[in-house]
């Protein structure tokens, strides 16, 4: 039997927590038709103030194999730790992590979960996006970092769309601390670094759904400053191991 969790952190997600869990489920449902083959998707709220914790418990009541849950605010990062935490302890052999605004493309998971036995870590490309000039400019703001801090180009390291043989992200956790903010830039950096087998691999990038986009240019300079000072730690640790 294999098991894989579908992981989506969510926050202030009420225009678009619905339809992205509709758009999943099907997913899983398909997965967990196949013999063989177990499927769950978590979706962990944020400390919302809106309604997304609520709609989400509406449709668990209707949807097998999705598990709404809610934590205090905490940020992307922290949420997504914990999400990967939350799935390997509940027995994953891999993990899926994707965002829950709505801007990528279920019918694309399916290359990676083919392809699943044949590498470590697969990470969605986003060579086109359409979700804005500010967001462009954090992936090649990061890539950069990366490069400063790790001595490695990684193509799109901060990609919401990942599947993960569990062990290797097991292996990554104990480098990475539990609330760091680019959870996700961590674990593409250091796998790159201990040349685990990464695939790279094209996919659609839509518009937000609905809700807010609250990158601006004051943010993405922040993100960066804090970037390198907390890499910094990071590399330091990754170094010694």
């Amino acid at each position: 039997m294999e098991r894989i969790f579908f992981v989506m952190p969510a926050y202030n997600e009420e225009a678009n927590i619905e339809a992205t869990v509709r758009q999943w489920h099907a997913v899983i449902a398909r997965l967990n038709a196949q013999p063989d083959t177990e499927a769950t998707l978590v979706i962990a709220d944020d400390g919302s103030r809106d309604r997304t914790f609520e709609i989400m418990q509406r449709l668990a009541a209707e949807l097998v194999g999705f598990q709404p849950v809610t934590k205090p605010n905490g940020g992307h990062g922290q949420t997504l730790m914990f999400l990967y935490q939350h799935a390997l302890a509940g027995g994953a052999d891999f993990v899926f992590q994707t965002d829950s605004d709505g801007q990528t493309n279920p019918d694309e998971f399916w290359s990676f979960w083919e392809n699943r036995h044949d590498f470590d870590l697969q990470i969605g490309h986003r060579n086109t996006r359409q979700d804005g000039f500010g967001r462009v400019v954090v992936t090649r703001v990061l890539r950069l970092v990366v490069w400063l801090m790790f001595r490695e180009w990684v193509v799109d390291a901060n990609t919401p769309f990942r599947l993960m043989a569990a062990p290797k992200l097991r292996s990554l956790m104990p480098v990475i601390p539990s609330d760091f903010f680019l959870a996700n830039v961590a674990i593409a950096a250091i796998a790159t670094k201990w040349n685990y087998k990464i695939r790279f691999s094209p996919i659609t990038f839509k518009p937000r759904q609905g809700g807010i986009n609250s990158i601006n240019m004051r943010r993405i300079f922040k993100i960066g400053v804090k970037a390198i000072r907390d890499f910094r730690q990071i590399n330091a640790k990754v170094s010694s191991c």
